[in-house]
């Protein structure tokens, strides 16, 4: 790789372990051109309070300007956040903004989380699907068609509802039936407004051994003529980068020549 960006994290402000502050330099150590802040947004949910990001976002965004200060001249910071598919924000006045699938909605309008824990996401399937998981992943797809629909600067963790089902725990990911829904989802993305992140968070984390998403998506987005970025989705200032290695291969099998940087002065692809 000849440069690289790390612009999906998460620090202690939402459900990270580390500060702002200490992410930041982190990504300055590894070598990063741009660090972007993309805390979690806030949603209506009170079991979600202390893993997103406040309603009133002042401290946050105070935070992030005031380390783009402190790293002038040294490298970029971005003001980003990541939007949940029902946040009761909105990503007005960002530099950018990752748009994410972490809830789904059932026929009574509850809503269940697909991303904590392999136990929740078995309540989910139970409760709102009738124990039918591959329902349960057209419906995340049908989300994610949605937030794609709205343009987001990039799609974060495009096959998230795989998290928990590298060893196909809840279904087959070969099935016709959820190949075509992701694909379905894939083609309602926009490659001239988005792009897809190659996202190696679960790894950092060890929940997957592989960055999403599954590289028959990567090959189609390819051939859709759509760009990638490559994002450690870190928690954790030593993961700002993890895993950044990997998933150029996956994007150069994919048939990507080079991935996206986030700077202040826009996007810039930069070989793989």
């Amino acid at each position: 790789m000849r440069g690289f960006c790390s612009v999906h994290t998460h620090s202690r402000l939402c459900d990270g372990t580390d500060s702002l502050s200490e992410m930041a330099w982190a990504a300055y150590e590894a070598g990063a051109v741009s660090f972007g802040a993309s805390g979690h947004s806030h949603t209506p949910f009170p079991e979600d309070e202390g893993g997103v990001l406040p309603e009133d976002m002042t401290v946050y965004r105070k935070e992030v300007l005031r380390l783009r200060e402190e790293f002038t001249g040294r490298m970029d910071v971005l003001l980003g956040i990541e939007l949940d598919n029902c946040a009761d924000v909105t990503a007005e006045g960002f530099d950018y903004w990752i748009g994410s699938v972490h809830h789904l909605k059932d026929a009574e309008g509850r809503w269940h989380t697909v991303d904590w824990d392999a136990g929740r996401l078995e309540r989910c399937c139970q409760e709102a699907f009738g124990g039918d998981a591959l329902e349960m992943a057209a419906q995340y797809y049908r989300e994610v068609q949605q937030m794609a629909a709205r343009k987001p600067t990039i799609l974060g963790h495009f096959d998230l509802i795989t998290k928990f089902n590298e060893s196909g725990t809840f279904f087959d990911e070969a099935s016709p039936r959820y190949r075509t829904a992701a694909l379905e989802a894939l083609h309602r993305i926009d490659p001239g407004e988005t792009l897809l992140e190659i996202n190696t968070g679960a790894m950092s984390r060890g929940y997957r051994t592989v960055p999403y998403p599954a590289l028959f998506l990567l090959k189609e987005w390819r051939t859709m003529g759509g760009r990638v970025i490559l994002t450690a989705d870190a928690h954790s200032a030593p993961a700002v980068v993890f895993g950044y290695g990997q998933a150029a291969e996956l994007a150069r099998t994919a048939g990507f020549s080079s991935s996206v940087l986030l700077t202040a002065a826009g996007p810039m692809d930069c070989g793989l």
